[in-house]
């Protein structure tokens, strides 16, 4: 799965979560990183933030969405946009880690 977020304590503390619950996590400090990353062959699951300098996380989705319709996309945001249609899910910032997982889980197995 791909992990964006511009929060490095954020970001490291949710790749350390979910690299312990079992998945492989690569991270992007931005969405523009993670968009020169992405390969839908590599990335079976975005996890991003919304509020990232230079583009937002529902930006980032909507590129992702128009190269691979397929792949889930998880939005883990304080500030979720009102257009959520190249979402997922979202999740609301503060939540547990294990509600992202769970939303995770979910989303994988419709896949």
């Amino acid at each position: 799965m791909l992990l964006v977020d511009d929060n490095d304590e954020g970001r490291i503390l949710m790749k350390w979560y979910l690299d312990y619950v079992g998945y492989a996590v690569d991270t992007a400090s931005n969405a523009m990183e993670a968009l020169s990353m992405f390969d839908s062959k590599v990335y079976d699951l975005v996890l991003t933030d919304n509020s990232m300098p230079g583009m937002a996380g529902v930006e980032l989705a909507q590129i992702i969405k128009s190269r691979s319709p397929a792949t889930p996309i998880l939005m883990y945001s304080g500030n979720p946009p009102h257009d959520r249609s190249s979402l997922d899910a979202v999740i609301l910032k503060p939540a547990h880690l294990d509600e992202i997982k769970e939303a995770m889980v979910k989303l994988l197995s419709a896949k």
